[in-house]
Protein backbone atom coordinates (compact mmCIF):
# COMPACT_ATOMS: atom_id res chain seq x y z
CA UNK A 1 0.00 0.00 0.00
CA UNK A 2 1.23 3.55 -0.67
CA UNK A 3 1.24 4.54 3.01
CA UNK A 4 3.12 1.49 4.28
CA UNK A 5 6.91 1.23 4.29
CA UNK A 6 7.83 -1.68 2.04
CA UNK A 7 10.10 -4.49 3.18
CA UNK A 8 12.73 -5.41 0.62
CA UNK A 9 14.41 -8.80 0.35
CA UNK A 10 18.04 -9.60 -0.51
CA UNK A 11 16.76 -10.66 -3.94
CA UNK A 12 15.20 -7.22 -4.41
CA UNK A 13 18.48 -5.62 -3.41
CA UNK A 14 20.50 -7.70 -5.86
CA UNK A 15 18.27 -6.82 -8.80
CA UNK A 16 18.21 -3.12 -7.92
CA UNK A 17 22.00 -3.02 -7.75
CA UNK A 18 22.05 -4.53 -11.23
CA UNK A 19 19.57 -1.92 -12.47
CA UNK A 20 21.77 0.86 -11.06
CA UNK A 21 24.80 -0.59 -12.82
CA UNK A 22 22.87 -0.71 -16.10
CA UNK A 23 21.78 2.91 -15.68
CA UNK A 24 25.40 4.04 -15.39
CA UNK A 25 26.05 2.81 -18.94
CA UNK A 26 24.09 5.78 -20.28
CA UNK A 27 26.28 8.47 -18.69
CA UNK A 28 27.35 11.04 -21.22
CA UNK A 29 24.83 9.86 -23.79
CA UNK A 30 21.37 10.52 -22.34
CA UNK A 31 21.65 13.94 -20.69
CA UNK A 32 19.64 16.09 -20.03
CA UNK A 33 17.51 12.99 -19.42
CA UNK A 34 18.25 10.93 -16.30
CA UNK A 35 20.29 7.74 -16.17
CA UNK A 36 17.84 4.84 -15.79
CA UNK A 37 18.20 1.08 -15.73
CA UNK A 38 15.55 -1.63 -15.64
CA UNK A 39 15.58 -5.34 -14.77
CA UNK A 40 12.52 -7.53 -15.40
CA UNK A 41 12.34 -10.57 -13.15
CA UNK A 42 9.98 -13.53 -13.31
CA UNK A 43 9.34 -16.02 -10.56
CA UNK A 44 12.92 -17.27 -10.41
CA UNK A 45 14.98 -15.62 -13.12
CA UNK A 46 15.74 -12.41 -15.00
CA UNK A 47 13.73 -12.27 -18.20
CA UNK A 48 15.16 -9.03 -19.64
CA UNK A 49 17.38 -6.04 -18.92
CA UNK A 50 17.52 -2.58 -20.40
CA UNK A 51 18.73 0.96 -19.90
CA UNK A 52 18.28 4.40 -21.41
CA UNK A 53 21.00 4.29 -24.05
CA UNK A 54 20.83 7.68 -25.74
CA UNK A 55 18.88 10.92 -25.61
CA UNK A 56 15.75 10.58 -27.74
CA UNK A 57 15.90 6.79 -27.67
CA UNK A 58 13.69 4.31 -25.77
CA UNK A 59 13.64 4.68 -22.01
CA UNK A 60 14.96 1.89 -19.82
CA UNK A 61 11.56 0.23 -19.26
CA UNK A 62 10.75 0.18 -22.98
CA UNK A 63 14.26 -1.05 -23.77
CA UNK A 64 13.88 -3.97 -21.36
CA UNK A 65 10.37 -4.82 -22.56
CA UNK A 66 11.54 -4.76 -26.18
CA UNK A 67 14.29 -7.24 -25.31
CA UNK A 68 11.98 -9.63 -23.49
CA UNK A 69 11.30 -12.74 -25.58
CA UNK A 70 8.81 -14.33 -23.20
CA UNK A 71 5.63 -13.31 -21.40
CA UNK A 72 5.82 -10.26 -19.17
CA UNK A 73 2.59 -10.80 -17.26
CA UNK A 74 3.28 -11.12 -13.55
CA UNK A 75 6.94 -10.03 -13.62
CA UNK A 76 8.57 -7.55 -11.24
CA UNK A 77 10.22 -4.49 -12.78
CA UNK A 78 13.19 -2.99 -10.93
CA UNK A 79 13.59 0.55 -12.23
CA UNK A 80 16.06 3.14 -10.89
CA UNK A 81 13.70 6.12 -11.24
CA UNK A 82 9.95 6.64 -11.24
CA UNK A 83 8.50 5.59 -14.63
CA UNK A 84 7.41 8.60 -16.65
CA UNK A 85 3.72 9.30 -17.17
CA UNK A 86 3.88 11.89 -19.94
CA UNK A 87 4.46 12.00 -23.68
CA UNK A 88 7.87 13.44 -24.48
CA UNK A 89 10.16 12.10 -27.18
CA UNK A 90 8.84 8.65 -26.26
CA UNK A 91 5.48 7.32 -24.92
CA UNK A 92 4.88 7.05 -21.15
CA UNK A 93 6.82 4.20 -19.53
CA UNK A 94 4.09 3.73 -16.92
CA UNK A 95 1.68 2.89 -19.72
CA UNK A 96 4.15 0.41 -21.21
CA UNK A 97 4.47 -1.40 -17.89
CA UNK A 98 0.71 -1.48 -17.50
CA UNK A 99 0.27 -2.86 -21.03
CA UNK A 100 2.89 -5.52 -20.25
CA UNK A 101 0.81 -6.56 -17.21
CA UNK A 102 3.70 -6.46 -14.76
CA UNK A 103 2.69 -7.31 -11.21
CA UNK A 104 5.11 -5.17 -9.21
CA UNK A 105 7.41 -2.19 -9.74
CA UNK A 106 10.32 -1.48 -7.36
CA UNK A 107 11.78 2.02 -7.53
CA UNK A 108 14.31 3.86 -5.33
CA UNK A 109 13.04 7.43 -5.72
CA UNK A 110 10.44 9.66 -7.36
CA UNK A 111 11.28 11.74 -10.42
CA UNK A 112 11.50 15.47 -9.54
CA UNK A 113 10.54 16.51 -13.08
CA UNK A 114 7.10 18.20 -12.71
CA UNK A 115 5.61 16.27 -15.63
CA UNK A 116 6.28 13.05 -13.70
CA UNK A 117 6.70 13.79 -9.94
CA UNK A 118 4.46 11.06 -8.51
CA UNK A 119 2.14 10.77 -11.51
CA UNK A 120 3.87 7.61 -12.69
CA UNK A 121 3.37 5.94 -9.33
CA UNK A 122 -0.30 6.92 -9.20
CA UNK A 123 -0.97 5.63 -12.70
CA UNK A 124 0.64 2.28 -11.92
CA UNK A 125 -1.24 1.87 -8.67
CA UNK A 126 -4.56 2.76 -10.28
CA UNK A 127 -3.91 -0.07 -12.71
CA UNK A 128 -3.56 -2.48 -9.79
CA UNK A 129 0.24 -2.76 -9.91
CA UNK A 130 2.07 -2.96 -6.60
CA UNK A 131 4.61 -0.13 -6.33
CA UNK A 132 7.36 -0.25 -3.68
CA UNK A 133 9.53 2.84 -3.30
CA UNK A 134 12.77 3.44 -1.39
CA UNK A 135 15.17 0.59 -2.14
CA UNK A 136 18.75 1.92 -2.58
CA UNK A 137 17.46 5.48 -2.54
CA UNK A 138 20.80 7.09 -1.63
CA UNK A 139 22.62 5.35 -4.48
CA UNK A 140 19.88 6.32 -6.95
CA UNK A 141 19.96 9.96 -5.88
CA UNK A 142 23.74 10.03 -6.15
CA UNK A 143 23.58 8.43 -9.60
CA UNK A 144 21.29 11.17 -10.92
CA UNK A 145 22.44 14.08 -8.75
CA UNK A 146 23.15 16.27 -11.83
CA UNK A 147 19.66 15.59 -13.24
CA UNK A 148 18.04 16.30 -9.87
CA UNK A 149 19.92 19.58 -9.53
CA UNK A 150 19.01 20.72 -13.04
CA UNK A 151 15.32 19.89 -12.56
CA UNK A 152 14.94 21.33 -9.05
CA UNK A 153 17.27 24.35 -9.19
CA UNK A 154 17.75 25.02 -12.89
CA UNK A 155 21.54 24.77 -12.55
CA UNK A 156 24.06 22.28 -13.94
CA UNK A 157 26.29 20.02 -11.87
CA UNK A 158 29.66 21.76 -11.48
CA UNK A 159 32.88 19.74 -11.45
CA UNK A 160 36.19 21.43 -10.67
CA UNK A 161 39.16 19.70 -12.29
CA UNK A 162 42.87 20.36 -12.01
CA UNK A 163 46.28 18.70 -12.11
CA UNK A 164 48.81 19.55 -9.41
CA UNK A 165 52.17 18.60 -7.99
CA UNK A 166 52.61 17.05 -4.56
CA UNK A 167 53.26 20.51 -3.14
CA UNK A 168 50.00 21.85 -4.56
CA UNK A 169 51.18 23.75 -7.64
CA UNK A 170 49.30 23.83 -10.95
CA UNK A 171 52.12 25.62 -12.79
CA UNK A 172 55.64 26.92 -12.18
CA UNK A 173 56.43 30.51 -11.21
CA UNK A 174 56.81 31.26 -14.95
CA UNK A 175 53.38 29.82 -15.77
CA UNK A 176 54.61 26.60 -17.37
CA UNK A 177 52.20 23.70 -16.78
CA UNK A 178 52.88 21.19 -19.57
CA UNK A 179 52.81 18.60 -18.41
CA UNK A 180 52.42 18.12 -14.67
CA UNK A 181 50.76 14.72 -15.03
CA UNK A 182 51.58 11.81 -17.33
CA UNK A 183 49.80 10.55 -20.42
CA UNK A 184 47.46 8.10 -18.62
CA UNK A 185 46.16 10.92 -16.40
CA UNK A 186 45.70 13.21 -19.39
CA UNK A 187 43.83 10.46 -21.20
CA UNK A 188 41.55 10.03 -18.17
CA UNK A 189 40.95 13.78 -18.09
CA UNK A 190 39.88 13.64 -21.75
CA UNK A 191 37.57 10.73 -20.96
CA UNK A 192 35.90 12.88 -18.32
CA UNK A 193 35.75 15.83 -20.72
CA UNK A 194 34.04 13.58 -23.26
CA UNK A 195 31.01 13.11 -20.96
CA UNK A 196 30.15 16.69 -19.99
CA UNK A 197 28.11 19.36 -21.75
CA UNK A 198 30.68 22.13 -21.42
CA UNK A 199 34.28 22.74 -20.45
CA UNK A 200 34.76 26.10 -18.73
CA UNK A 201 38.01 28.07 -18.56
CA UNK A 202 38.97 31.60 -17.69
CA UNK A 203 40.54 34.11 -20.04
CA UNK A 204 43.85 33.74 -18.18
CA UNK A 205 44.10 30.12 -19.29
CA UNK A 206 43.28 31.08 -22.88
CA UNK A 207 45.97 33.77 -22.95
CA UNK A 208 48.61 31.62 -21.24
CA UNK A 209 48.04 28.22 -22.87
CA UNK A 210 46.00 28.79 -26.05
CA UNK A 211 44.15 25.50 -25.42
CA UNK A 212 41.90 23.54 -27.77
CA UNK A 213 39.70 22.07 -24.99
CA UNK A 214 38.61 19.21 -27.23
CA UNK A 215 38.58 15.48 -26.59
CA UNK A 216 41.48 13.98 -28.50
CA UNK A 217 42.54 10.82 -26.65
CA UNK A 218 39.21 8.94 -26.40
CA UNK A 219 36.01 8.67 -28.39
CA UNK A 220 33.61 11.31 -27.04
CA UNK A 221 30.15 10.38 -25.87
CA UNK A 222 29.09 13.98 -26.47
CA UNK A 223 30.78 17.07 -27.87
CA UNK A 224 31.39 19.48 -25.01
CA UNK A 225 30.92 23.16 -25.72
CA UNK A 226 33.91 25.34 -24.86
CA UNK A 227 32.95 28.19 -22.56
CA UNK A 228 35.39 31.03 -21.86
CA UNK A 229 34.74 33.40 -18.97
CA UNK A 230 36.12 36.63 -20.43
CA UNK A 231 34.86 39.67 -18.55
CA UNK A 232 36.72 42.22 -20.73
CA UNK A 233 36.52 40.40 -24.09
CA UNK A 234 40.22 39.72 -24.46
CA UNK A 235 39.96 36.37 -26.27
CA UNK A 236 42.41 36.64 -29.21
CA UNK A 237 40.94 36.31 -32.67
CA UNK A 238 43.92 34.11 -33.59
CA UNK A 239 43.45 31.76 -30.63
CA UNK A 240 42.80 28.10 -31.33
CA UNK A 241 39.38 28.38 -29.73
CA UNK A 242 38.26 31.13 -32.11
CA UNK A 243 39.91 29.55 -35.14
CA UNK A 244 37.99 26.30 -34.57
CA UNK A 245 34.72 27.84 -33.39
CA UNK A 246 32.85 26.63 -36.47
CA UNK A 247 33.94 23.06 -35.73
CA UNK A 248 33.28 22.92 -31.98
CA UNK A 249 30.67 25.04 -30.14
CA UNK A 250 32.51 27.97 -28.56
CA UNK A 251 30.80 30.37 -26.16
CA UNK A 252 32.38 33.48 -24.67
CA UNK A 253 30.71 34.82 -21.54
CA UNK A 254 31.35 38.49 -20.89
CA UNK A 255 29.80 41.37 -18.99
CA UNK A 256 27.03 43.52 -20.40
CA UNK A 257 29.30 46.54 -20.19
CA UNK A 258 32.06 44.86 -22.21
CA UNK A 259 29.63 43.80 -24.91
CA UNK A 260 28.25 47.32 -25.20
CA UNK A 261 31.70 48.92 -25.25
CA UNK A 262 33.30 46.50 -27.72
CA UNK A 263 30.66 46.02 -30.38
CA UNK A 264 33.23 45.73 -33.14
CA UNK A 265 35.13 42.97 -31.39
CA UNK A 266 31.88 41.15 -30.64
CA UNK A 267 31.02 41.24 -34.34
CA UNK A 268 34.42 39.82 -35.34
CA UNK A 269 34.19 37.00 -32.81
CA UNK A 270 30.66 36.18 -33.94
CA UNK A 271 31.73 36.15 -37.59
CA UNK A 272 34.39 33.60 -36.61
CA UNK A 273 31.65 31.34 -35.21
CA UNK A 274 31.75 32.21 -31.51
CA UNK A 275 28.61 32.84 -29.51
CA UNK A 276 28.83 35.81 -27.16
CA UNK A 277 26.61 35.93 -24.09
CA UNK A 278 26.48 39.06 -21.94
CA UNK A 279 25.74 38.50 -18.26
CA UNK A 280 25.41 40.58 -15.16
CA UNK A 281 28.65 41.36 -13.40
CA UNK A 282 29.95 41.33 -9.84
CA UNK A 283 32.92 43.55 -9.01
CA UNK A 284 33.53 44.02 -12.73
CA UNK A 285 33.64 40.32 -13.54
CA UNK A 286 31.09 37.89 -14.92
CA UNK A 287 28.79 36.78 -12.12
CA UNK A 288 29.35 33.03 -11.88
CA UNK A 289 25.84 32.30 -10.62
CA UNK A 290 24.45 34.09 -13.68
CA UNK A 291 26.80 31.97 -15.79
CA UNK A 292 25.34 28.78 -14.32
CA UNK A 293 21.80 30.05 -14.79
CA UNK A 294 22.56 30.56 -18.48
CA UNK A 295 24.01 27.04 -18.65
CA UNK A 296 20.89 25.63 -16.99
CA UNK A 297 18.66 27.38 -19.51
CA UNK A 298 20.52 25.45 -22.20
CA UNK A 299 19.81 22.26 -20.24
CA UNK A 300 23.48 21.60 -19.72
CA UNK A 301 23.52 18.91 -17.06
CA UNK A 302 27.25 18.64 -16.27
CA UNK A 303 29.92 21.29 -16.71
CA UNK A 304 33.62 20.94 -15.89
CA UNK A 305 35.72 23.91 -14.81
CA UNK A 306 39.30 23.33 -15.90
CA UNK A 307 41.00 26.55 -14.80
CA UNK A 308 42.83 28.58 -14.11
CA UNK A 309 43.24 29.05 -10.40
CA UNK A 310 41.31 32.33 -10.24
CA UNK A 311 38.24 30.81 -11.91
CA UNK A 312 38.43 27.59 -9.89
CA UNK A 313 38.76 29.65 -6.73
CA UNK A 314 35.85 31.85 -7.76
CA UNK A 315 33.52 28.86 -8.02
CA UNK A 316 34.86 27.51 -4.73
CA UNK A 317 34.49 30.82 -2.87
CA UNK A 318 30.92 31.23 -4.12
CA UNK A 319 29.94 27.71 -3.05
CA UNK A 320 28.90 26.87 -6.61
CA UNK A 321 30.88 23.65 -7.10
CA UNK A 322 29.46 20.19 -6.44
CA UNK A 323 32.53 18.00 -6.76
CA UNK A 324 36.21 18.18 -7.63
CA UNK A 325 38.69 15.99 -9.46
CA UNK A 326 42.32 16.46 -8.50
CA UNK A 327 45.10 14.70 -10.39
CA UNK A 328 48.20 14.68 -8.18
CA UNK A 329 51.57 14.02 -9.79
CA UNK A 330 54.59 12.66 -7.85
CA UNK A 331 56.70 15.77 -8.44
CA UNK A 332 57.65 18.92 -6.56
CA UNK A 333 57.63 22.37 -8.18
CA UNK A 334 58.15 24.84 -5.35
CA UNK A 335 58.26 28.60 -5.57
CA UNK A 336 56.30 31.18 -3.64
CA UNK A 337 55.07 32.61 -6.92
CA UNK A 338 53.88 29.30 -8.36
CA UNK A 339 50.04 29.17 -8.33
CA UNK A 340 47.86 26.64 -6.53
CA UNK A 341 44.57 25.25 -7.85
CA UNK A 342 42.20 27.46 -5.85
CA UNK A 343 42.83 31.17 -6.14
CA UNK A 344 40.21 33.67 -5.13
CA UNK A 345 39.78 34.75 -1.49
CA UNK A 346 39.74 31.47 0.39
CA UNK A 347 39.05 31.02 4.09
CA UNK A 348 40.55 33.16 6.84
CA UNK A 349 41.19 30.27 9.23
CA UNK A 350 41.81 26.56 8.91
CA UNK A 351 38.76 25.86 11.06
CA UNK A 352 36.56 27.68 8.57
CA UNK A 353 37.84 25.53 5.71
CA UNK A 354 35.34 23.49 3.76
CA UNK A 355 35.13 19.81 4.58
CA UNK A 356 35.02 17.39 1.69
CA UNK A 357 33.85 13.81 1.23
CA UNK A 358 36.26 11.56 -0.62
CA UNK A 359 34.33 9.61 -3.25
CA UNK A 360 37.14 7.89 -5.11
CA UNK A 361 40.89 7.54 -4.97
CA UNK A 362 42.88 5.56 -7.52
CA UNK A 363 46.15 5.40 -9.42
CA UNK A 364 46.21 6.65 -13.00
CA UNK A 365 49.61 5.70 -14.34
CA UNK A 366 52.16 7.24 -11.99
CA UNK A 367 49.67 9.85 -10.82
CA UNK A 368 46.86 9.75 -8.28
CA UNK A 369 43.26 10.79 -8.90
CA UNK A 370 41.12 12.09 -6.04
CA UNK A 371 37.40 12.65 -6.57
CA UNK A 372 35.54 14.33 -3.76
CA UNK A 373 32.20 15.97 -3.07
CA UNK A 374 32.19 19.60 -1.99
Amino acid sequence: MPGRSPIFSPVDDRHMLRALALAEKGRGRVEPNPLVGCVLVGRSNVVAEGWHRRFGGPHAEADALNRCRGATAGVTAYVTLEPCAHHGKTPPCADALIAARVARVVVPVADPFPAVAGKGFRRLRRAGIRVDVGLRRDEAVRLNAPFFKLRTRGLPWVILKWAQSLDGKIATRTGDSRWITGKPARREAHRLRARVDAVIVGIGTVLADDPMLTCRHVRPRRIAARLVVDSRLRTPLRSKLVQTAREVPTVIATTRAARQEQGGRVARLERAGCEIIALRSRAGRVDLHALLEAAGQREWTNVMVEGGGRLLGGFFDAGLADEALAFVAPRLIGGAGAPGPLGGTGDATVGAGAGVTLLRCCNVGNDRLYRFAL
